[in-house]
């Protein structure tokens, strides 16, 4: 079967040296861009992430110091890499929580300008959650009836995913074909940043999802507490998370000027 695609739609995957978003380094990214004529293109990157990657993680997807001391850093290749995806929604497993969030950072670094605003996004692990609560290799294996080879590796992970969204979309009657459904369904909780320290209220407005402000409107507490936005900017937040915090503020001090 084929994606029901208004505009391209790419399918990534990251292989990192951890887990944390504000301080771990992408070691491999995979791209699969599909089309919507059903064309596809494929990219994978091995990245230099300038700092050793801990043996550790290298037991988990094989990526050791030695493969990638002759790569390009991210710098390097950011540019390459948002050309591909800067005019299609973004799909992935786990994405919405770790890849977009990882990725977005290592953009930001990079200095490309990178943010979500005109793309959807659609996490295919949040709707096998919502219907089977399984893993990648156990959704391969559920939904195509495949054993997933080189799994931990982003070229494989990449395609299994993609698979696995179109059986999902053959398999389940309420699950429509439509790019803007699914990143409906495969979203949990709404965030203005991908980490969650900035959510919004039930009118939509943004509000602190943390701390002694929690709960109350950016705006507001900008206002109020005017060294609090600079206290935020100095600290360890992730990137992504201040720059939507400037645009806010931005925001709030043109609609004034308006």
């Amino acid at each position: 079967m084929q994606l029901n695609l208004t505009k391209p739609i790419c399918f990534f995957d990251l292989e990192t040296t951890g887990v944390n978003i504000t301080t771990d380094k992408i070691v491999e990214i995979s791209v699969l861009k599909v089309f919507p004529n059903g064309k596809e293109e494929r990219k994978t990157w091995l990245v230099n992430p300038l700092v050793p990657i801990p043996k550790e993680v290298t037991a988990i997807h094989g990526i050791t110091d030695a493969d990638v001391a002759d790569k390009p850093s991210f710098k390097e290749v950011a540019k390459d890499i948002h050309n591909m995806i800067k005019d299609s929604d973004l799909a992935g497993f786990n994405s919405d929580r770790f890849d977009i969030p990882l990725l977005a950072e290592e953009m930001l670094r990079a200095e490309v300008d990178f943010d979500m605003k005109n793309r959807l996004s659609i996490d295919v692990q949040t709707i096998f959650h919502k219907m089977e609560q399984r893993t990648l290799s156990a959704a391969y294996q559920f939904y195509c009836n495949k054993e997933l080879e080189g799994a931990h590796g982003a070229e494989a992970d990449t395609n299994a995913t993609y698979e696995v969204l179109k059986a999902q979309i053959e398999k389940y009657k309420e699950i429509e074909n439509d790019t803007k459904f699914l990143a409906e369904f495969s979203t949990r909780k709404q965030f203005a940043d991908f980490a969650g320290f900035i959510g919004y209220t039930k009118k939509g407005e943004e509000c602190f999802a943390f701390g002694k402000h929690k709960g109350k409107l950016v705006t507001e507490v900008l206002e109020a507490e005017p060294g609090y936005f600079g206290w935020l900017l100095n600290a360890d937040f992730p990137l992504y998370t201040k720059k939507v915090l400037t645009a806010i503020k931005l925001r709030n001090f043109n609609n004034k000027l308006g």
